[in-house]
């Protein structure tokens, strides 16, 4: 029976620890991190203790790769904060791939979709919704203005047919007041289909390419860097990190996380509020 068949277990238990000591044997490894959640608190706060275990991490040659929902504008300055340059991200949860450099970034691999056919039949059953498409390197385009903070780069507001023929790597449904129980009722019944979805834990739904995933990107990277399998470790507190998590060989979902993420992992960690990222990642160093 494996870890995963056999429930999700406290990473710093005997079998986390196990598990993470195997890891750690491996010549190298691949971690993929999720942000907001992960390495940020739900206030956006970074701990010096998360830092300097990314740091400490990456020191043994590890390939650290942020994992997120984000766009690549706002993962520049979190990668930043951490230290990490000359490395690889997967960013609006798995349709952009970029090579990350001193101050700034390469686009490897982008995932588009024709946005129309969704942001019609999601209007329809959601007329107060209010949409986003990502604009590739700038910023977003925008149904109506976004709550502060919530999106980075250029912002503008256009009329909603531009915003139906503008290719999409992402489209994010935003609507206060809903909850994510709301989110998945949206979706069922309006019979979204021929895209993957996530509902983040604000009253947000973010829209992806069919079949795009973090996990499908992060194949693509651990094939190019040539890591085996067997030497795969993912870490979320969200549903759009369910398929990293069952991706990776270990995959570890943060406190607070829901029962879903929960149980797509192998272990759990403490919440990021209590830096539980730290011991997995001090874990790997030798």
């Amino acid at each position: 029976m494996s870890v995963r068949d056999a429930g999700v277990r406290p990473v710093t238990g005997p079998e986390g620890r196990s598990a993470l000591a195997r890891l750690r044997e491996a010549p190298e490894h691949l971690v993929a991190l999720d942000i907001d959640g992960t390495i940020l608190g739900h206030d956006q706060s970074l701990s010096a203790n998360v830092t300097d275990a990314v740091g400490a991490l990456r020191e043994t040659g590890a390939h650290v790769v942020l994992s997120t929902g984000r766009s690549i504008q706002a993962v520049l300055p979190v990668a930043e904060e951490l230290g990490i340059t000359d490395a690889w991200a997967v960013c609006s949860n798995g349709a952009v791939t970029v090579r990350l450099a001193e101050g700034g970034f390469t686009i490897d691999d982008v995932v588009t979709f024709d946005p129309e056919p969704t942001l019609r039949l999601l209007r329809e059953h959601l007329p107060e919704g209010i949409f986003a498409v990502e604009d590739l390197g700038r910023g977003f385009l925008l149904s109506a203005p976004f709550p502060d903070g919530e999106l980075t780069g250029e912002l503008r507001v256009v009329g909603f047919e531009e915003l139906c023929a503008t290719p999409a790597s992402r489209v994010t449904l935003r609507a206060p007041g809903l909850g994510s129980d709301d989110f998945h009722d949206l979706v069922d019944r309006s019979g979204l289909h021929g895209v993957s979805y996530a509902v983040g834990w604000t009253a947000w739904l973010d829209i992806a390419p069919e079949g795009v995933s973090k996990a499908s990107a992060l194949e693509r990277v651990r094939l190019r860097l040539g890591v085996p399998s067997t030497a795969t470790l993912a870490a979320g507190d969200g549903r759009n990190d369910i398929e990293m998590l069952t991706w990776a060989r270990v995959g570890v979902a943060m406190g607070g996380a829901d029962a879903d993420t929960r149980a797509a992992a192998d272990f759990d960690a403490a919440p990021v509020s209590e830096d539980g990222l730290v011991p997995v990642l001090t874990a790997l160093v030798p």
